[in-house]
């Protein structure tokens, strides 16, 4: 077992469990941060600053910012905000105690910044001084959002919801059963005894009362769990009028759907009105058990927004609002596309038909006559223009992924977070070319430079691949540090989740190529059949065929590796995967014709049958599989993947696995982990089961992301070297 070449002495923010105090300190400790050797270690990686929300002001001239730094000793996290000048200069702390701080915004014309911390919002100037509160709510805040004019704000709460959970009597206090009446009990990773709730508040000098609910005695949530915040609402510029997102269903119809809508708020007559159906819209009759890509309810006459549609943003001279669209009701790797609604008709246009694939974030100019978004398209993802005619201009390129994208300001310049396979987040600013195709981007924080700059990173190349149905496929190809052609290295092939996400140019704190590279691994990256960038139709040929082509891919990226790269060493060959990733390793290892000396599956589906009644996103398992397992009359599509599924191979299984898994996950659970390990032992492979019992699909806090990260390369260590 090979020892790690870096070995962190000191390290710079929270490793050793104290938190970052004063901009000295940051400093002083930035300049004490030392390595042995120059190689990634995980250790390293939970040193490091992660760059979150950011907010411009109003002239334009500082940027406010969130960092996430963790403690692996203290086993957590603080969130720091920051502000600095626009071209990069003058950073300041302004978070000087224990507490977290987050979601800064400017208000008052760029006089003060609101936050949250403690659950409750306050403001600050923008030195960090004359810090006040102005809430002191019962219930801790999740979000804010303040009116154009300052006089209202709202406010997002969690309030308790018993629609499927029943809540139990009150004179069992102790009592820690459940009694569950209908689906959607479990989202996620925890269960479904809250929901969140936004509330319009009104502000009075420094105080903001509690608020009314704007979805009062509505069983439905907005945001829209689990993953949707205060982007989800937003304000008319004549501060008159809230647009939300929220998915009005319950018990079965919310775990088969993905129907989210977009309705507007009216402040005076305390009115809302749906604007993606017709006021008088009846569902079609759905069946819960199939697919929803051949029912009516995706085969309707007109435009009834029967997908996803979420995030609006109303046009600065509110003539219009936008939001992200999918077309199709229980899919959710539909295309996202533009939608922009137009008040004075009535009528919606999708303004980014001209580019076949996702819009994954967006926002207005101040001319409400351009629109920037992100997109990927052949594995990065760069920022786009349309305007309200579908023109669309590509402004950035680059091997790098732009994340989050905001006018700054009054400007015409674009705040921008951006990272790579190689770079953790920072942010810049975009200066949009009128003529030119490209635009002038300028970085303004180096937050881990103090990391980077003492660490050998690999480097990552693009290499095209031919499919065995004579396809282009892009794989990226990441080098270890201080590669040297001659040698030959152990190889691993990476399996991307979704199964519809993109391996872009993505930043990872677990699934790190760069850190996979320093342990000595040559990285190959497919963009298998099912991943977005390539066009609708390669996006879509996984659904339905999760052991066919994508697979076939797969085998494609790494035997063109191990027969056309001289440093790839065929004999030292491993896969490793997490979520689709992690079926994909399962399904590989009965399969996979001797190619692989080891396999690690991460939250992978390995009992399809199991699987379909064990997610709370049965939508997901409809729309994947095309049916029920139980269902006589199934499709072609059906049958095929239920006899594909991976643990009706096990008696083929020949190669150590290593499966991980965490008892949080909901959406995969973790008999899918258990059970691949129970099996593998059975037959008497080698095998190991890491099992978290306090983490979800992810793994998030500090010593469990280090134990697998440990985990990880002692296993591949053990087996390719």
């Amino acid at each position: 077992m090979r020892t790690k070449s870096l070995m962190i002495a000191t390290v710079a923010l929270f490793l050793g469990g104290s938190f970052v105090k004063s901009q000295n300190t940051v400093k002083d400790q930035n300049a004490t941060f030392q390595v042995k050797g120059d190689l990634m270690t995980p250790e390293a990686l939970w040193a490091m600053g992660r760059i979150g929300g950011s907010n411009a002001s109003p002239n334009g001239e500082k940027i406010v910012y969130q960092v996430g730094y963790y403690s692996v000793k203290d086993n957590k996290s603080q969130q720091m905000l920051f502000v600095i000048d626009a071209n990069g200069k003058n950073k300041k702390q302004l978070t000087i105690g224990k507490q977290s701080e987050t979601d800064a915004t400017w208000i008052a014309n760029g006089s003060r910044i609101a936050f949250l911390t403690g659950g409750q919002l306050w403001t600050m100037n923008p030195d960090g001084s004359d810090r006040q509160q102005l809430t002191n709510d019962k219930i801790d805040l999740e979000g804010f959002k303040f009116s154009p004019d300052e006089k209202k704000v709202i406010l997002i709460k969690s309030i308790p919801y018993y629609g499927t959970i029943q809540k139990n009597p009150s004179d069992l206090p102790l009592a820690s059963g459940r009694l569950v009446t209908d689906m959607n009990y479990r989202h996620w990773d925890h269960y479904v005894e809250s929901i969140a709730h936004p509330f319009l508040a009104q502000v009075s000098g420094n105080r903001i009362d509690a608020g009314i609910d704007l979805l009062e005695n509505e069983p439905f949530e907005c945001p829209v769990a689990p993953f949707g915040g205060i982007e989800q609402l937003a304000w008319s510029p004549d501060s008159k009028t809230i647009a939300y997102t929220s998915r009005k269903k319950e018990g079965v119809k919310y775990a088969t759907s993905t129907d989210t809508d977009i309705f507007l708020y009216n402040i005076e007559t305390r009115t809302t009105t749906n604007l993606c159906k017709p006021a008088d819209y009846q569902e079609p009759a759905i069946d819960a058990t199939k697919s929803m890509r051949e029912q009516s309810v995706n085969h309707q006459q007109g435009d009834m927004n029967v997908g996803y549609d979420t995030n609006p943003q109303f046009s600065p001279d509110g003539k219009y609002v936008a939001w992200q669209s999918m077309k199709r009701n229980g899919y959710e790797s539909d295309r996202n596309r533009l939608c922009v609604y137009t008040f004075a008709t009535g009528k919606k246009s999708y303004v980014t038909e001209n580019l076949d694939t996702n819009v994954d974030a967006f926002c207005w100019n101040q001319d409400s006559k351009i629109l920037y978004f992100l997109a990927v398209w052949h594995a990065t993802e760069q920022v786009y223009q349309t305007n309200l005619k579908g023109e669309i201009k590509q402004l950035t390129e680059g091997d790098y992924d732009y994340g989050t994208v905001q006018l700054s300001g009054n400007t015409k310049q674009l705040l921008v977070s951006r990272h790579s396979m190689s770079h953790p987040d920072d942010l810049y600013l975009i200066q949009p070319s009128k003529k030119e195709k490209l635009s002038i981007v300028t970085q303004i924080t180096d937050e881990n430079k103090h990391i980077l700059d003492q660490l050998a990173i690999g480097k990552v190349e693009k290499r095209w691949v031919k499919t065995t149905d004579n396809k282009d496929m892009l794989s990226w190809v990441v080098l270890p540090p201080h590669f040297d052609a001659n040698k030959k290295y152990p190889t691993l092939l990476f399996c991307e989740g979704g199964p519809q996400s993109p391996v872009s140019q993505f930043w990872s704190y677990r699934w790190n190529m760069q850190i996979m590279a320093a342990n000595g691994y040559v990285v190959i990256a497919p963009n298998r059949r099912g991943l977005p960038g390539f066009g609708s139709e390669w996006n879509e040929e996984v659904s339905g065929d999760w052991t066919g082509q994508c697979m076939d891919d797969y085998f494609s990226a790494i035997d063109d590796a191990a027969n056309n790269l001289p440093y790839v060493d065929k004999n030292r060959l491993g896969a490793v995967g997490a979520s689709f990733g992690g079926f994909s390793i399962y399904y590989l290892a009965g399969h996979h014709d001797k190619r692989f000396k080891c396999f690690i599956a991460h939250d992978g589906a390995f009992n399809l049958e199991s699987m379909y009644t064990d997610t709370e996103e049965v939508w997901f398992s409809n729309w994947e599989y095309d049916d029920a397992y139980w269902n006589k009359n199934q499709t072609t599509k059906a049958k095929r993947t239920y006899d594909n599924s991976p643990h009706k191979f096990v008696d083929k299984w020949d190669t150590p696995i290593l499966c991980i898994h965490g008892e949080k996950d909901y959406r995969i659970n973790a008999n899918q982990g258990m059970g691949a390990f129970n099996a593998a032992r059975l037959r008497g492979i080698p095998a190991e089961l890491l099992i978290f019992p306090d983490e979800n699909h992810w793994v998030l806090k500090p010593q469990n992301g280090i134990l697998w990260q440990r985990t990880f390369f002692n296993w591949l260590d053990r087996w390719l070297k």
